[in-house]
């Protein structure tokens, strides 16, 4: 009886041939965590929809009376009162737009033309105050919870000052002083109020990652402090970051219709959706249509919005288990 040979024979089994190729095939098959939460977020069916909805708005707000000197394919104006037709009624029809799909507001001005200038107005509002508070809540979340100490006593004391004070309140204060610099730079003053929220949660992230063995080596190799919030800490907290700054996004609309209705926020000539409901609530009975528009598109914006935010977290949440093919 001859003994087997150590080299498998041509046409044998042969195990290690066989282990490397299901290693090649786990290996290609293995995902990057942020291919993983992009698998997630696409599997989201609410996000999905909700995102061609936002997108088609933001498109045909846009596009239609156009940006600046840019101009639009509709060819009505928003700032241009022009002879009233069908008595200023919506001409919409099941297979026709008309003149003046949306009708016309009280001096003849084409209310589709200022229902998308609104709606420009309102989202780059919500942009703005979302961007610039996710600035400040992150840098002070993260200066928080990293330094600790006096560093941290001082800003969380900063913060709770913002806090105690109601934020529509501070809102029309700042809305009242500053409003007729025009809405751009009212966005930025509400961003600077709405920074709270994320400011609490990016610290307790940080206070958490700080501990971290990874961190602790990188302080042992010589890495700065501002290197290891930057390249170390952030990136684990981007989950956090970006959810809450989708959802800020959704509430800086819903401030601005607030502050705007109240007569503290975007002023004539130009206009915005909160200000276009408050111009004409009293038509409500009458003229509904130019109440109803701006209020549809509001809620378009804001459950778009909120629902995408729904999606992120979902698929930053280690705890889903969802598809991630």
């Amino acid at each position: 009886m001859s003994n087997t040979s150590d080299n498998t024979p041509t046409g044998g089994f042969n195990a290690v041939e066989l282990d490397d190729e299901v290693l090649d095939a786990t290996t290609d098959r293995s995902l990057s965590q942020g291919r993983i939460v992009l698998n997630r977020f696409l599997h989201h069916r609410g996000a999905m929809v909700s995102m061609v909805v936002f997108a088609l708005v933001v498109i045909v707000a846009y596009t239609s009376i156009g940006v600046g000197p840019i101009p639009g394919w509709w060819p009505h104006s928003y700032k241009q009162p022009m002879d009233v037709v069908n008595g200023g009624a919506p001409t919409i029809g099941f297979f026709h737009l008309g003149e003046h799909p949306f009708g016309q507001d009280n001096v003849g001005k084409d209310y589709f033309a200022l229902a998308m200038r609104g709606t420009q107005i309102s989202i780059m509002i919500a942009l703005v105050v979302g961007i610039v508070s996710t600035l400040i809540g992150t840098l002070v979340g993260a200066l928080a919870g990293y330094f600790r100490g006096w560093v941290e006593s001082l800003l969380m004391r900063v913060t709770d000052m913002f806090i105690v004070i109601p934020l529509l309140v501070l809102a029309a204060i700042i809305g009242q002083m500053t409003g007729s610099n025009g809405p751009f730079f009212l966005a930025v003053m509400l961003g600077l109020l709405s920074w709270t929220g994320l400011a609490r949660m990016v610290r307790g992230e940080v206070m958490s990652l700080r501990e971290r063995e990874f961190v602790s080596a990188a302080d042992a190799l010589g890495a700065s402090s501002f290197r290891i919030i930057v390249r170390h800490i952030l990136p684990n907290c981007l989950g956090t970051i970006i959810v809450n700054a989708t959802l800020s996004i959704a509430a800086a609309i819903l401030l601005e219709t607030s502050l705007s209705y109240l007569g503290f926020g975007v002023r004539a000539p130009d206009t915005s959706l909160g200000l276009l409901i408050s111009d004409y609530q009293t038509t409500f009975s009458t003229r509904p249509w130019l109440f109803f528009v701006p209020a549809v598109m509001i809620l378009a914006i804001a459950l778009t919005v909120n629902f995408i935010g729904d999606g992120l977290r979902d698929a930053f949440d280690p705890r889903q288990k969802g598809k991630v093919k």
